[in-house]
């Protein structure tokens, strides 16, 4: 193996590989819990605009910017507002997979993290979905915010939020586009070991230019979404975390032990405090070791 390959470049353990129809179904089987959680929260439309005036107060108690400020940047070309118009409804599911896919197959053993770690942001995000629906500043008149999705195009929900059957247009608390987003780049920095890989931030970063200047999330979506992620992430630890912190309790113990110094061979030991002048207790030779 060349010298300069780090250990992320060797080739992926078989062994540790979870049997493939398994996770297809597992993973099916999680989405589709998902989908179906997010139907459940549907109708509650009163309950939504208040909660959305609620998030829009305290985001001003917080001092937060306005998501007018980024849509601004967005409306001054329409190419752009199409084109992150189309990032917000492409990329997010497709990414994900994609990520997950290489994982499997390059690094089985984050792979199994990182679907654990995703698995519960996710389960998380479903319960706030049905505890706390939340229409998203599109929605809400008083944002005096464009929804660029159905002026622009592409859209990817119904006209009327109460019409929809494909999408929730009230779980914009917490924002999953803005987790998942920062779990890929979170996963491929911890899996990889290019100088490079740190670069994969722009992708959340993108996603939080995208989902606020659409006015398809408040930043506190994004800021909730991220919170749940960083608790997941302290519970469930990546595999390198794992070995790391074992290596670095190895070092710390051996280095908590005494060392015995024997002296070397022909030179007297030194005999015990209060001993009379002269007194020899031994000669250390090198067969008696």
């Amino acid at each position: 193996m060349d010298a300069r390959t780090g250990p992320a470049e060797r080739k992926p353990d078989v062994s540790t590989r979870p049997p493939l129809v398994r996770e297809l179904l597992l993973v099916a089987g999680l989405f589709l819990v998902y989908k179906l959680g997010r139907q459940a929260a549907t109708g509650h439309t009163a309950e939504a605009f208040r909660d959305a005036d609620r998030v829009r107060g305290w985001e001003r108690a917080l001092h937060l910017p306005g998501e007018g400020a980024v849509q601004g940047v967005l409306l001054h070309d329409t190419t752009l507002v199409q084109l992150a118009n189309t990032y917000y409804a492409t990329v997010h599911f497709p990414a994900t997979v994609l990520f997950l896919g290489w994982l499997y197959w390059r690094r089985p053993g984050h792979y199994v993290w990182a679907r654990r770690v995703l698995a519960a942001l996710t389960g998380a995000a479903l319960v706030l979905h049905l505890l706390m629906p939340l229409a998203p500043p599109r929605l809400l008149a008083a944002t005096g915010l464009v929804d660029t999705g159905r002026v622009y195009g592409p859209t990817v929900y119904a006209a009327s939020p109460a019409h929809d059957t494909v999408a929730n247009q009230f779980a914009a608390m917490p924002s999953l586009h803005v987790g998942w987003a920062l779990m890929v780049a979170v996963g491929l920095i911890a899996a990889t070991r290019t100088r490079w890989r740190r670069l994969w931030l722009l992708h959340p970063l993108l996603t939080l230019f995208v989902v606020i200047g659409t006015a398809n999330h408040y930043w506190l979506d994004a800021a909730v979404a991220v919170a749940l992620l960083g608790v997941a992430l302290a519970f469930i630890r990546a595999p390198g975390a794992a070995v790391r912190r074992r290596g670095s309790l190895v070092v710390r113990s051996s280095a908590a032990r005494p060392k015995t110094v024997r002296p070397a061979a022909g030179i007297p030991e030194q005999a015990p405090a209060g001993a009379p002048a002269g007194t020899v207790v031994g000669v250390t030779s090198g067969a008696a070791r």
